[in-house]
């Protein structure tokens, strides 16, 4: 029997980290002349560290024999680290500095903040509607019961949206933490990105979710406790929330609301609710929500996360609001320090934590926003790798293959999809828009899959496939902005070449009932096939 590693020989992985990262110190101090913020650099280095030695301690304290440890993590997530891991991977990099960009934003204000909401909703609601069913069958992915009811071609092409979903999740959340970087540390963005990058996909392919699960409890701690801190003192430099808030509410007008007005939004409005929807139903066809389902101790416990970390979700969207909304009430950031005023909104937040606050919070409040980043980043990249790995390359290359290879594999994955998301953070600019776009994707061409794969007995390939094509050319047809695709349907309500008519929610619909009107005009060709447990 193997003797149990000495606490050195847990620490030499981390330890090697540090030197690595203070290496990196050491040539930007002596050989550049990049203008950093120290004392943020090193609350980089040791939060990173303590992350990265959760992380890679994680692998050996559960163990990830089988591709159920590292996918699932045995199956046997306690309620507490399941609600921790479930909210710090959708209150992460993409969710803080977004919403704080639209809420500082003039042209989008509190009325456009959606996504905190809208997620939370999406949580609750898959709480409520698939959790249970799914922990039942006991799937391994979200894909599973897809590939059961439409076949492994269906399933193999409804795993495309879901992969780019994940890359798009990832990247956005990339985006915002080299904006979050540049501007607190003085550090290029680019640098940021692929550091972080680097650390996040080291620890999850050693760790499995039981790194990701553990990691995320410390991650969501530090965020609470770093946006709480930074928010007093903050507020304190502007000149109070009173002030701040009668401030925000002059600047944006109607648009300091949560609620949408026709007034206010005029031709906007329907666009305002397809978004809304897109974001609530968009919110519950991912693998990073439904594998933390499947990794409950039990179906009670998986509804049970579900609705309490969509509640989290909603109570964590405040601090990057009043953050957002002091940013606005900033007079001159010249006279703050600043080289000038924001060139993006996206930067608002480490605008905030850098300039409205003394040297250590922003040190602390840095922490949280990397804690941030890295605890949706490592769930997003795990996730995907597991569909890429069990749904795609075992059932289509390699049918036979050992749970010790197909583990092999899925290590393999994380490394290959962080790469390439990492590749596309290095082109983005807006993170709100990226994060949009995650659940557009599947909104329109999953949701439609999932609902009718556990909700009408009679939907079969044909069906799924024809649902698919319809779902995508509506779509696709009406053009996108952050992708450059150009509008090709001539859509109602088209105003400088974007569409405000809701076409993505009627390219939904279109989907879902032509699976069902398919499916049943095609039962003789494509008899429906029922969702079993698996074992």
């Amino acid at each position: 029997m193997d003797s149990e590693p000495s606490l050195f020989k847990k620490l030499q992985p981390t330890l090697a980290l540090v030197i690595l990262l203070a290496g990196a110190g050491g040539y930007i101090y002596f050989f550049t002349n990049a203008d950093v913020f120290w004392p943020g650099f090193i609350s980089m280095i040791f939060f990173y560290a303590v992350i990265f030695f959760l992380g890679t301690y994680a692998s050996g304290l559960k163990g990830n024999k089988t591709t159920t440890d590292i996918m699932l993590a045995g199956r046997n997530i306690p309620l507490w680290i399941a609600v921790f891991t479930m909210s710090a991977t959708w209150v992460g990099g993409g969710y803080i500095n977004g919403t704080a960009e639209y809420t500082y934003d003039t042209n989008y204000g509190l009325m456009w903040v959606q996504a905190p909401w809208g997620y939370g909703l999406s949580l609750i609601l898959g709480g409520l509607l698939f959790a249970r069913k799914m922990r039942h069958f006991e799937f391994k992915t979200m894909l599973d019961p897809l590939a059961q009811r439409f076949g492994l071609r269906m399933s193999t092409v409804l795993f495309l949206p879901a992969l780019l979903g994940e890359i798009f999740w990832t990247a956005a959340i990339l985006t915002a933490l080299g904006a979050t970087f540049s501007t607190v540390l003085g550090l290029d963005i680019q640098t940021s990105i692929i550091l972080s990058s680097l650390i996040a996909i080291t620890y999850t392919a050693i760790g499995g979710l039981w790194a990701v699960a553990l990691t995320d409890v410390v991650q969501l701690a530090l965020l609470i406790i770093g946006l709480i801190i930074v928010i007093p003192f903050a507020l304190n430099t502007v000149g109070g929330w009173d002030y701040v808030w009668d401030l925000y509410q002059q600047k944006m007008g109607g648009l300091a609301s949560f609620l949408p007005s026709r007034e206010v939004l005029g031709n906007y409005y329907l666009n305002w609710w397809d978004f809304a929807l897109l974001l609530i139903f968009g919110g519950i066809p991912w693998q990073v929500y439904f594998q933390r389902v499947l990794a409950s101790k039990n179906e009670k416990t998986a509804v049970r996360l579900s609705i309490i970390a969509g509640i989290v979700c909603l109570l964590a969207a405040i601090p990057p609001v009043m953050i957002g909304i002091i940013g606005s009430a900033v007079p001159s950031w010249e006279s703050l320090g600043a080289a000038s005023a924001p060139t993006d909104s996206a930067l608002i937040l480490p605008y905030v934590v850098r300039y409205l606050t003394p040297g250590a919070v922003a040190t602390i409040g840095l922490g949280a926003i990397a804690a941030a980043v890295m605890s949706s980043v490592d769930s997003s990249i795990l996730s995907a790798s597991s569909m890429a790995s069990w749904n795609i390359y075992r059932p289509l290359f390699k049918p036979n293959l050992s749970n010790h290879n197909l583990t092999k594999v899925i290590k393999k994955s994380i490394w290959i999809i962080g790469i390439a998301a990492t590749l596309l953070a290095l082109k983005i600019t807006s993170v709100y828009a990226l994060w949009f776009l995650c659940s557009d994707f599947v909104y329109v061409l999953l949701f439609p899959q999932l609902v009718t794969a556990f909700y009408d007995k009679k939907a079969n390939a044909w069906g799924s496939f024809f649902g698919f094509v319809v779902a995508f050319i509506l779509r696709f047809g009406g053009g996108d902005v952050t992708l450059g695709i150009p509008v090709l349907i001539n859509y109602p309500m088209i105003e400088d070449g974007v569409v405000l008519f809701p076409f993505r929610t009627v390219s939904m619909l279109s989907g879902l009932i032509t699976i069902i009107v398919v499916s049943r005009l095609t039962q003789k060709l494509s008899p429906a096939k029922m969702l079993r447990i698996i074992k």
